[in-house]
């Protein structure tokens, strides 16, 4: 009896190691794949989220500033017109 509680122990190690070395290799894959997309995104010289905000903040201050001196100047012709 002594002998099968020792086999089924040893079969039960066994597969805890084994356990062990799937989640291993488990992490090793999911490290391996994250640098390869971190380095494919790199390569494709993509732009963060805030350097995506940041410009299009300057693009819609520049659209605004562009309206308004158009405002202007569309004032200063008409001015111009009148006299």
């Amino acid at each position: 009896m002594s002998t099968e509680n020792r086999f089924f122990d040893d079969i039960s190690k066994m597969m805890t190691n084994a356990m062990g070395v799937a989640q291993g290799a488990r992490s090793e894959a999911e490290n391996a794949v994250k640098g390869w997309v971190d380095r494919w995104l790199a390569d494709r010289d993509f732009v963060t989220r805030e350097e995506f905000e940041a410009v299009r903040e300057m693009a819609i201050k520049a659209r605004t500033e562009n309206a308004e001196l158009k405002a202007r100047l569309d004032a200063m012709d008409t001015t111009r017109q009148g006299d």
